[in-house]
Protein backbone atom coordinates (compact mmCIF):
# COMPACT_ATOMS: atom_id res chain seq x y z
CA UNK A 1 0.00 0.00 0.00
CA UNK A 2 1.33 3.22 -0.94
CA UNK A 3 2.18 5.84 1.87
CA UNK A 4 -0.97 8.67 0.64
CA UNK A 5 -3.13 5.51 0.38
CA UNK A 6 -1.97 4.37 4.37
CA UNK A 7 -2.66 7.65 5.69
CA UNK A 8 -6.13 7.92 4.24
CA UNK A 9 -6.70 4.44 5.78
CA UNK A 10 -5.54 5.38 9.25
CA UNK A 11 -7.24 9.13 8.86
CA UNK A 12 -10.47 7.78 7.79
CA UNK A 13 -10.09 5.26 10.66
CA UNK A 14 -9.56 7.55 13.25
CA UNK A 15 -12.40 9.74 11.84
CA UNK A 16 -15.10 6.95 11.78
CA UNK A 17 -13.43 5.92 15.41
CA UNK A 18 -14.25 9.08 16.74
CA UNK A 19 -17.93 8.96 15.83
CA UNK A 20 -18.25 5.64 17.26
CA UNK A 21 -16.42 5.48 19.96
CA UNK A 22 -13.78 6.83 22.04
CA UNK A 23 -12.03 4.06 23.40
CA UNK A 24 -11.58 2.50 19.66
CA UNK A 25 -10.03 6.16 18.38
CA UNK A 26 -7.56 5.88 21.60
CA UNK A 27 -6.77 2.12 20.76
CA UNK A 28 -5.96 3.26 16.68
CA UNK A 29 -3.63 6.34 17.69
CA UNK A 30 -2.05 3.93 20.59
CA UNK A 31 -1.61 1.14 17.84
CA UNK A 32 0.34 4.18 15.26
CA UNK A 33 2.20 5.68 18.36
CA UNK A 34 0.07 8.96 17.70
CA UNK A 35 -1.50 9.52 21.55
CA UNK A 36 0.81 12.75 23.55
CA UNK A 37 2.24 12.83 26.80
CA UNK A 38 -0.46 14.55 28.20
CA UNK A 39 -3.48 12.11 26.88
CA UNK A 40 -4.80 11.51 30.32
CA UNK A 41 -7.37 14.09 32.17
CA UNK A 42 -10.51 15.65 31.00
CA UNK A 43 -9.40 16.80 28.10
CA UNK A 44 -6.96 13.93 26.80
CA UNK A 45 -9.34 12.46 23.82
CA UNK A 46 -9.68 15.45 22.20
CA UNK A 47 -5.64 15.90 22.69
CA UNK A 48 -5.08 12.26 21.52
CA UNK A 49 -6.82 13.37 18.55
CA UNK A 50 -5.40 16.47 17.67
CA UNK A 51 -1.94 15.31 17.87
CA UNK A 52 -3.27 11.77 16.00
CA UNK A 53 -4.70 14.17 12.85
CA UNK A 54 -2.00 16.39 12.96
CA UNK A 55 0.78 14.11 12.69
CA UNK A 56 -0.57 11.92 10.03
CA UNK A 57 -1.60 14.87 7.85
CA UNK A 58 1.31 17.85 8.15
CA UNK A 59 3.69 15.73 9.41
CA UNK A 60 5.95 17.19 6.88
CA UNK A 61 4.14 20.29 5.99
CA UNK A 62 6.25 23.91 6.49
CA UNK A 63 5.07 26.87 8.23
CA UNK A 64 4.05 29.95 6.24
CA UNK A 65 7.03 31.96 5.79
CA UNK A 66 7.01 36.01 4.94
CA UNK A 67 8.52 38.43 2.69
CA UNK A 68 10.77 40.85 4.33
CA UNK A 69 8.65 43.62 3.91
CA UNK A 70 5.91 41.65 6.25
CA UNK A 71 8.50 42.00 9.36
CA UNK A 72 6.52 43.29 12.18
CA UNK A 73 8.10 46.93 13.32
CA UNK A 74 7.97 45.83 17.26
CA UNK A 75 8.80 42.36 17.88
CA UNK A 76 6.82 41.91 21.34
CA UNK A 77 9.30 40.05 24.29
CA UNK A 78 7.64 38.58 27.01
CA UNK A 79 8.24 40.16 30.50
CA UNK A 80 11.09 37.97 32.12
CA UNK A 81 11.51 37.01 35.12
CA UNK A 82 14.75 38.47 36.90
CA UNK A 83 17.16 36.78 35.92
CA UNK A 84 19.57 34.69 37.73
CA UNK A 85 23.00 35.30 39.27
CA UNK A 86 24.25 32.59 36.72
CA UNK A 87 22.72 34.31 34.11
CA UNK A 88 24.04 37.42 34.54
CA UNK A 89 27.28 36.29 34.83
CA UNK A 90 27.66 34.78 31.44
CA UNK A 91 26.02 37.95 30.29
CA UNK A 92 28.63 39.96 31.53
CA UNK A 93 31.28 37.87 29.85
CA UNK A 94 29.24 38.33 26.41
CA UNK A 95 28.20 34.66 26.68
CA UNK A 96 31.55 33.32 26.12
CA UNK A 97 30.96 30.58 28.64
CA UNK A 98 27.33 29.83 27.57
CA UNK A 99 27.19 25.79 26.77
CA UNK A 100 24.49 23.94 24.87
CA UNK A 101 24.63 20.66 26.20
CA UNK A 102 23.65 17.32 24.43
CA UNK A 103 22.92 14.03 26.38
CA UNK A 104 20.54 10.97 26.39
CA UNK A 105 20.46 8.48 23.86
CA UNK A 106 23.04 10.00 21.36
CA UNK A 107 26.21 8.15 19.97
CA UNK A 108 28.46 10.88 21.10
CA UNK A 109 27.19 13.36 23.86
CA UNK A 110 28.64 16.79 23.35
CA UNK A 111 28.80 20.68 24.82
CA UNK A 112 28.48 22.88 22.35
CA UNK A 113 29.92 26.90 22.39
CA UNK A 114 27.76 29.49 20.76
CA UNK A 115 31.09 29.60 17.88
CA UNK A 116 30.66 25.80 17.65
CA UNK A 117 26.81 26.19 17.16
CA UNK A 118 27.35 29.27 14.71
CA UNK A 119 30.10 27.22 12.95
CA UNK A 120 26.99 25.18 12.05
CA UNK A 121 25.28 25.92 8.12
CA UNK A 122 22.96 28.43 9.08
CA UNK A 123 19.45 29.24 7.91
CA UNK A 124 17.41 32.01 8.34
CA UNK A 125 13.68 32.03 8.23
CA UNK A 126 10.80 34.81 8.43
CA UNK A 127 8.02 33.71 10.48
CA UNK A 128 5.34 34.03 12.51
CA UNK A 129 5.48 33.71 16.41
CA UNK A 130 1.75 33.25 17.79
CA UNK A 131 1.71 33.52 21.65
CA UNK A 132 -1.25 31.84 23.10
CA UNK A 133 -2.19 34.98 25.23
CA UNK A 134 -3.77 36.34 21.60
CA UNK A 135 -0.68 38.34 20.46
CA UNK A 136 1.87 37.63 17.80
CA UNK A 137 4.00 39.20 14.97
CA UNK A 138 7.01 38.09 12.45
CA UNK A 139 10.18 38.36 12.51
CA UNK A 140 13.51 37.02 10.64
CA UNK A 141 14.98 34.14 12.93
CA UNK A 142 18.34 32.66 11.98
CA UNK A 143 20.28 29.93 13.40
CA UNK A 144 21.02 26.31 13.06
CA UNK A 145 18.69 23.45 11.96
CA UNK A 146 18.08 21.60 15.22
CA UNK A 147 18.60 18.36 12.95
CA UNK A 148 22.11 19.30 12.08
CA UNK A 149 23.27 19.35 15.96
CA UNK A 150 21.17 16.05 16.69
CA UNK A 151 22.82 14.09 13.25
CA UNK A 152 26.53 15.22 14.58
CA UNK A 153 25.65 13.80 17.99
CA UNK A 154 24.24 10.55 16.65
CA UNK A 155 20.66 10.21 17.41
CA UNK A 156 19.89 6.31 17.99
CA UNK A 157 17.56 4.83 16.17
CA UNK A 158 14.90 4.40 19.30
CA UNK A 159 14.56 8.24 19.97
CA UNK A 160 10.98 9.42 19.80
CA UNK A 161 11.27 13.10 21.59
CA UNK A 162 13.91 15.96 21.89
CA UNK A 163 13.84 17.32 25.63
CA UNK A 164 15.05 20.69 26.15
CA UNK A 165 15.86 22.87 29.05
CA UNK A 166 15.97 26.36 29.67
CA UNK A 167 18.64 28.24 32.40
CA UNK A 168 15.61 28.57 33.93
CA UNK A 169 14.95 25.17 35.91
CA UNK A 170 11.24 25.33 35.62
CA UNK A 171 11.09 25.89 31.94
CA UNK A 172 11.57 23.41 29.80
CA UNK A 173 9.60 21.75 26.67
CA UNK A 174 9.94 18.75 24.35
CA UNK A 175 8.95 17.79 20.57
CA UNK A 176 8.51 14.62 18.75
CA UNK A 177 11.12 13.49 16.29
CA UNK A 178 8.76 14.69 13.55
CA UNK A 179 9.39 18.64 14.99
CA UNK A 180 13.00 17.76 16.04
CA UNK A 181 14.44 16.93 12.19
CA UNK A 182 11.55 19.68 10.50
CA UNK A 183 13.86 21.89 8.44
CA UNK A 184 12.40 24.86 10.42
CA UNK A 185 13.04 23.75 13.60
CA UNK A 186 15.97 26.17 14.51
CA UNK A 187 18.38 26.78 17.31
CA UNK A 188 18.74 30.88 16.60
CA UNK A 189 20.89 32.91 17.62
CA UNK A 190 20.29 35.84 15.53
CA UNK A 191 17.18 37.90 14.54
CA UNK A 192 15.83 40.60 11.87
CA UNK A 193 19.45 40.33 10.60
CA UNK A 194 21.22 41.24 14.30
CA UNK A 195 22.17 39.48 17.75
CA UNK A 196 19.13 37.58 18.98
CA UNK A 197 18.20 40.19 22.10
CA UNK A 198 18.10 38.91 25.81
CA UNK A 199 14.73 40.10 25.45
CA UNK A 200 13.55 37.78 22.97
CA UNK A 201 15.35 34.81 24.26
CA UNK A 202 19.13 35.09 23.55
CA UNK A 203 21.86 34.26 23.06
CA UNK A 204 20.16 30.89 22.55
CA UNK A 205 16.32 29.94 21.63
CA UNK A 206 14.72 27.39 20.10
CA UNK A 207 12.23 27.99 17.73
CA UNK A 208 9.60 25.85 16.58
CA UNK A 209 7.31 27.61 13.79
CA UNK A 210 4.74 24.62 13.38
CA UNK A 211 3.62 25.09 17.02
CA UNK A 212 2.53 27.95 19.32
CA UNK A 213 4.82 30.58 21.35
CA UNK A 214 5.54 28.40 24.15
CA UNK A 215 7.27 26.23 22.96
CA UNK A 216 10.25 28.20 21.23
CA UNK A 217 11.90 28.30 24.78
CA UNK A 218 14.27 31.10 25.68
CA UNK A 219 17.63 30.74 26.73
CA UNK A 220 18.16 27.17 25.64
CA UNK A 221 21.26 25.12 28.06
CA UNK A 222 20.34 21.69 27.88
CA UNK A 223 18.96 19.04 24.78
CA UNK A 224 18.03 15.25 25.75
CA UNK A 225 17.00 12.67 23.18
CA UNK A 226 14.68 10.06 24.77
CA UNK A 227 12.62 7.55 24.12
CA UNK A 228 10.35 8.12 26.94
CA UNK A 229 8.94 11.80 28.86
CA UNK A 230 7.52 10.03 31.59
CA UNK A 231 10.71 10.44 33.50
CA UNK A 232 10.59 14.57 33.00
CA UNK A 233 8.84 16.37 35.25
CA UNK A 234 5.41 15.04 36.04
CA UNK A 235 5.41 13.12 32.90
CA UNK A 236 3.10 15.23 30.99
CA UNK A 237 6.14 16.10 27.77
CA UNK A 238 6.66 19.66 29.47
CA UNK A 239 5.95 22.71 31.73
CA UNK A 240 2.93 23.69 30.09
CA UNK A 241 0.41 21.12 30.60
CA UNK A 242 1.63 21.01 33.82
CA UNK A 243 0.47 24.63 33.99
CA UNK A 244 -2.87 23.90 32.37
CA UNK A 245 -1.65 24.02 28.39
CA UNK A 246 -1.54 21.17 26.03
CA UNK A 247 1.93 19.84 25.23
CA UNK A 248 1.14 19.71 21.28
CA UNK A 249 -0.32 22.84 19.65
CA UNK A 250 -0.07 22.84 16.01
CA UNK A 251 -0.97 26.04 14.20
Amino acid sequence: MNRISRRRLITGGLVAATGASGVAAARLAQKYGLVPPDHGGLYGFGETLTYAAQRLLTRHSMAREFSRAQISARPVPNELAPFSDAFKRLQAGGFTEWRLAVNGMVAQPASFSLDDIKRFPSRSQITLLACEEGWSYIAEWIGVPLSHVLEAVGILPQAKYVVYNSIDPDWWDSIDMADALHPQTLLTYGMNGGELSVANGGPLRLRVPRQIGYKSVKFITRLTVTDDLKKFGKGLGSAAPEGGYAWYVGI
